[in-house]
């Protein structure tokens, strides 16, 4: 199989300087050893002018039959001869990708230490390959590579030219320009990942690790590609598991993007306090600690810990002042109860204070805890104490990772569902996904929902007017508002919506937090349009 990569210059930058990014000297032909055969680069032209290198695969079918033990196409086991007798040593695919990633490691990862500022530079590219299958054929190819930057140009290869009437083969002769705005380390890594993905097959088994190289190689460019979802499962040999988790992480990097911030920073769903073991009634900050809301109370930004819990507290008929976030608790509980609710999941689980509490009462027979940050399910298992759960108890429980803008089959069968001060964590063009996920796919019986009454924020004086109660929150709404999104919802997914205030219902600005019931009223089939 073969492949070249062409580039222009000028006296001031000359075409030869490919030679230094790809750390191979353009005077020299070159060999190297792979798992399965021999790649060898070379030079075709090297001036000024114009440099092209060239990267010739030769596979060692016998090594790829061995080897493959059996898998893929490579060792196919239906016949015999096919075995020896296939596409392998010609088409470029996951073989080829895997000796771009070895032979051309220094210039994928964009390294030159001869020249450590070229390649940081965009280059006049054409990368030509003559024989690539493509599974989707050339309108596929375009939709992968138009999105990065490419003029593509992807020419169907016939069955046979003595026979048109055969048709096209599955082949493309695909040729790859861009007029200066990609750099060769991006072009390598958009070659690593998406040979194979149209190829739609890999040489060698597909483990978790593949997830990681995965998005090393699509960072910067495969959150945002509207074809994600099938490079990311045809990468991955359509392993659903690896798959998911996959765009999981994608999702992190892409919420990341939209906020200016780490990877990290996004994936800390939690404040970094230990937990004590503690009940969280006799800690001081116990609002702080619920949920996706991303494990922040409700606080005003810049007020202590105990002028912040006290901001959220108000006193019981006994007189104890109890915090926003048990009160909170307390109403989705005695909620859970009215439904008769089994099987619980909370959405947005955060440090597992929910799961906690209903394991505690065992009418609930399965409790599942889901959030996207796997940092806040660790701390989560570190409270239930999983690790040292009898076997019955940890029958009825699990933690897993996942984002509530995809629909989860996981997430289905539930007799209820929490989403506790999660959705102000969304932007408003993103809850149209979670509202499918939940109420179409998933659809539980019933379905809690809270979230803050902006109304009620100038009740707070250390909240500055016109500020939200955390910087997390992409929205609050008021009552009308939350009322309004509600009962659109219901309409649309067949369920009755219900509402009651959480915490002291002020007569002029309601409750500070508001809840809406939802009840499954229609089947599937027969939902509202």
């Amino acid at each position: 199989m073969f492949l070249t990569i062409s580039t222009t210059g000028t006296p001031e930058r000359p075409a030869t300087d490919l030679g230094f990014l790809l750390h191979k000297h353009p005077d020299n032909a070159q060999a190297f050893s792979t798992s399965y055969g021999t790649a060898h680069v070379l030079y075709p032209e090297a001036s000024v002018e114009r440099c092209t290198a060239a990267l010739l695969l030769e596979v060692d079918t016998v090594a790829l039959v061995r080897r493959g033990k059996g898998k893929g196409r490579g060792g196919a086991p239906d016949a015999a001869l096919a075995q020896y007798v296939n596409d392998r040593p010609y088409a470029a695919s996951s073989l080829l990708a895997v000796a771009l990633s070895a032979v051309f490691s220094s210039a994928m990862k964009g390294q030159c230490n001869a020249k450590p500022d070229l390649p940081g530079q965009p280059l006049p590219l054409r990368i030509e390959v003559p024989a690539l299958p493509a599974r989707g054929g050339a309108d596929l190819v375009r939709k992968l590579f138009e999105p990065l930057g490419w003029t593509v140009s992807a020419e169907a290869v016939a069955l046979d030219t003595e026979f048109p009437a055969w048709g096209d083969s599955r082949y493309v002769r695909l040729v790859l320009e861009s007029a200066g705005e990609l750099t060769l380390a991006e072009a390598l890594r958009h070659l690593y990942v998406l040979l194979p993905v149209l190829d739609d097959t890999k040489h060698y088994w597909v483990a978790s690790d593949e997830v990681d190289k995965l998005l090393r190689a699509g960072e910067g460019w495969l959150p945002d590609h509207p074809e994600q979802t099938l490079i990311t499962s045809r990468y991955l040999a359509r392993r659903w598991s690896l798959t998911r988790e996959a765009m999981q992480r994608l999702e992190l990097v892409r919420l990341a993007e939209a906020d200016d911030s780490e990877v990290e920073q996004i994936d800390n769903a939690v404040e970094d306090v230990p937990y004590t073991g503690l009940p969280e009634e006799s800690a001081e900050t116990e609002g702080t600690a619920r949920a996706e809301d991303t494990g922040h109370a409700d606080v005003p930004e810049g007020t202590g810990p105990s002028e912040g819990a006290d901001a959220l507290a108000s006193p019981d008929p006994e007189g104890k002042h109890v915090s926003l976030a048990v009160r909170r608790r307390d109403a989705i509980l005695a909620a859970l109860d009215a439904a008769g609710a089994a099987r619980v999941l909370d959405l947005g689980c955060g440090q597992g204070q929910l799961v906690q509490a209903l394991l505690k009462d065992p009418r609930y027979t399965e409790i599942a805890g889901v959030d996207v940050s796997m940092r806040a399910l660790t701390i989560a298992s570190r409270r239930l104490k999983l690790d040292r759960m009898g076997e019955r108890q940890a029958a009825r429980v699990k933690l897993f990772q996942g984002s509530l803008a995809y629909t989860d089959k996981r997430l289905k069968g539930y007799d209820a569902a929490v989403l506790s001060e999660v959705i102000e964590h969304l932007d408003l063009p993103r809850l149209p996904a979670l509202e499918y996920a939940v109420f179409g796919s998933a659809r539980p019986k019933t379905v809690l929902v809270t979230t803050p009454n902006v109304e009620y924020n100038v009740r707070w004086e250390t909240l500055p007017a016109g500020h939200s109660r955390h910087g997390d929150h992409r929205f609050e709404w008021t009552r009308e508002e939350f009322r309004t999104w509600s009962h659109e919802v219901a309409r649309r997914h067949g369920y009755d919506v219900r509402f009651t205030p959480v915490g002291p219902d002020d007569p002029e600005v309601g409750p500070p937090t508001q809840m809406a019931v939802f009840t499954l009223t229609a089947p599937k089939e027969e939902k509202a349009a």
